[in-house]
Formats: structure tokens, C-alpha cells, sequence
């Protein structure tokens, strides 16, 4: 009996590939290097979608952004129902109310989830939401409307190559939730809020901001193995290190690490990151022996949207709005089969007293 589900296959995808034994993502038929670092995230979804969702990257941008306003049109009146909420709870507020009979719901969760997550971020600190431009290219006017200030061409490839970087990732728990949804014919926008609901969970979509948590509190290259030692000591989690999938390193993790310090003004932390995750490798090899626990796609995750200006808090709902369009291309897919995903439990309970 597999727990967890581990090694079930339940489901046949063209999407991704996780390769945990060579680390290594294939998404539809690309190594992760060929796309994210590459190409806009409009030009990778297109990719993630064709056949599915479009028969090619055709006005994709365009669509997109028309999206987002007709998302805002939906949302904005909406803001002030945010107070009190986490960017992640409001979130997932303002997507359950877009409408799974819209006319291009695919194009409305990819769009809405940007807006939400902006809009989110923004209400948690008693900020109003910002208009999108549907001209401008999807990570920049997600930027935009995140911190209210333009992104410069550097800070805009950065979030592209964040976002292409998380879109699809196999079977996780996000992805499987949101097949499970769509398989009942549910519609597209309740299997991303379905998504969503999962991406909450710490064990998940939570782990970038911990690992900033983590970093302040090491607070010098002098402290790192020390820290990092007795914390292990302490039966706590090192952020940013181990998958339940990779037994090598990770290879989002130097996809974002690259990005990253690709971003001006950031050497520093790099270099900082760096020194921990040196550390952390050498702690983890003398502490757990024979357990490959190695770096994962969070600890340069982390770093790259600290240095774009995103609050911690803001992390998760802007993995959402990237992982939204793996969610969707995976909703469609499931659709397509024709099946409810319907497993089997085995009951290890009490059964009824026989009758004498």
C-alpha cells in the first residue's frame, strides 16, 4: 500500500517531467534551461498550452492582458474586503468569485490570478489595488501592480524567469487537487481556486520566506555552520534544502540563483547565500549521512523575489500566479480523459458486531 500516494500513477500528461534521480524538468518536451532565463513568460505558457488551451502563441500577450482587465473589472470592487485577510487567504477570496462560465476562462484564471495576487499583497498592507495595463507584458505589470512602481527590463526578466521557472512541476499536491476538481466538470476557475487552497499549505507553496527567516537569523558567514548545526540539533528543518522528489540539486534552484544575481545591486546576499548553502551541504552530509538532502528551487527563490521588492508574505500568491498556468493546462488535460479521478481507501476501522 502506497501512502501519500507515493509512486501511484495517476495520470498520463504531455506537461512535465520530473526526473527526481538525474535532476532534471522536461516541460512539453524542453529541458527547464531551454525556457526559463530564455523567453517571456507569455512565449512559455504558449508552449505549455499548445494543443490544449491554443493552437499557438498567437496574440497570447495580448489575451492575457486583456484578462487582467476584464479580472480587475471583476475584483477592484472587491478591495475592501481584504482587510484582516493574509495576501494568500485574500487571494483565494477574490478568485472563487470569477465566474467558471466566463467566455475564455482559461485566459480569466491566468489573468485574475496576477490581479489577485497584486491586489492581495497590496490589501494586506492597506494599500488599494492598481489598474493593470493590458499592453504591457505580464511580469512587468504584475510588478507594477505588486509594489506601484514601474520595473525596469532587468527586474521584468527576473519575474519571467521566476514564473516560467514554477509554471508545471509534475504531480505535486497543487496540481493533483486541481485534476481532482476538474475531473468532476467543476470548470477551470473553481479547479485554480482548488489549486490555490493547496499551494496554502506550508508544506508546499510556504517555504521561500522561511528561508529569508532563516538567513536573518544566521546573520554572518562567521555564524552559518553553528546556526545551522544546532538547529539540526534541535529537530528543526533546514529552509531551502531536501524534496520529496530530487535526490540531486534541484535544477529550478540554479535557474533562480543565476537570475538573481543577475539583478543589480544584490551581490552581496548572493554571496551571503551562498556561503550559507555551503555550510548547510557540509551540516547536512556530516549530521545525516546516506540521506541526500541538497538545495531546492526555495532558497534562490527566496532571494530573487527579495530582491524584486516582494514582501515575504507575498511569496505564496505569487507562486500561485505562476503555478496558475500549470493548473490550468493540467484542469483541461484531466477534462479531456473523460474519467473522474475515483481512488480506493482501505478502511482499517471497526466493523458492525455479527449477529448471533
Amino acid at each position: 500500500m502506497k501512502l501519500g500516494l507515493d509512486d501511484v500513477i495517476a495520470a498520463q500528461t504531455i506537461l512535465s517531467h520530473v526526473d527526481g534521480e538525474a535532476g532534471r524538468l522536461i516541460v512539453r518536451g524542453h529541458d527547464l534551461e531551454e525556457l526559463a532565463g530564455r523567453m517571456s513568460f507569455e512565449r512559455a505558457v504558449a508552449i505549455l498550452w499548445e494543443g490544449l488551451v491554443t493552437e499557438g502563441a498567437e496574440d497570447l500577450a495580448g489575451r492575457i492582458g486583456a484578462a487582467r482587465a476584464r479580472a480587475f473589472g471583476h475584483l477592484a470592487p472587491l478591495a475592501p474586503r481584504l482587510a484582516g485577510l493574509t495576501p494568500v487567504e485574500g487571494m483565494r477570496v477574490l478568485l472563487a468569485t470569477l465566474p467558471d462560465a466566463d467566455e475564455d476562462p482559461a485566459f480569466l484564471a491566468i489573468g485574475g490570478a496576477g490581479v489577485a495576487a497584486a491586489m492581495a499583497v497590496r490589501g494586506a498592507g492597506g494599500n488599494g489595488p492598481i489598474e493593470p495595463d493590458p499592453s504591457a507584458a505580464h511580469a512587468a505589470d504584475l510588478l507594477r501592480m505588486l509594489r506601484g512602481t514601474p520595473a525596469d527590463a532587468g527586474e521584468a526578466a527576473g519575474l519571467d524567469t521566476y514564473l516560467v521557472t514554477i509554471m508545471d512541476h509534475g504531480l505535486n499536491a497543487s496540481t493533483f487537487t486541481a485534476r481532482v476538481v476538474a475531473s468532476t466538470e467543476a470548470g477551470i476557475l473553481s479547479s485554480v481556486v482548488a489549486g490555490l487552497c493547496a499551494l496554502k499549505g506550508p508544506l508546499h507553496g510556504g517555504a521561500p520566506g522561511p528561508v529569508l527567516d532563516m538567513l536573518d537569523a544566521i546573520g554572518t558567514v562567521e555564524n552559518a555552520e553553528g546556526w545551522l548545526d544546532d538547529a539540526i540539533g534541535r529537530g528543526e528543518r533546514l529552509m531551502g534544502f531536501g524534496h520529496r522528489i530530487y535526490r540531486v540539486r534541484d535544477p529550478r534552484a540554479d535557474v533562480l540563483k543565476a537570475a538573481a544575481g543577475r539583478l543589480k545591486g544584490r551581490d552581496n546576499r548572493i554571496a551571503f547565500a551562498e556561503a550559507v548553502e555551503a555550510a548547510a551541504l557540509a551540516v547536512l552530509e556530516r549530521r545525516k549521512p546516506g540521506r541526500r538532502l541538497d538545495t531546492n528551487v526555495e532558497f534562490y527563490t527566496a532571494l530573487l523575489l527579495e530582491a524584486l521588492g516582494i514582501p515575504r508574505a507575498g511569496f505564496t500568491p505569487l507562486f500561485g500566479a505562476g503555478r496558475t498556468a500549470g493548473w490550468v493546462a493540467h484542469a483541461v488535460e484531466q477534462v479531456k480523459t473523460g474519467r473522474i479521478i475515483r481512488p480506493q481507501s482501505d478502511y482499517v476501522g471497526a466493523w458492525p458486531a455479527q449477529a448471533a
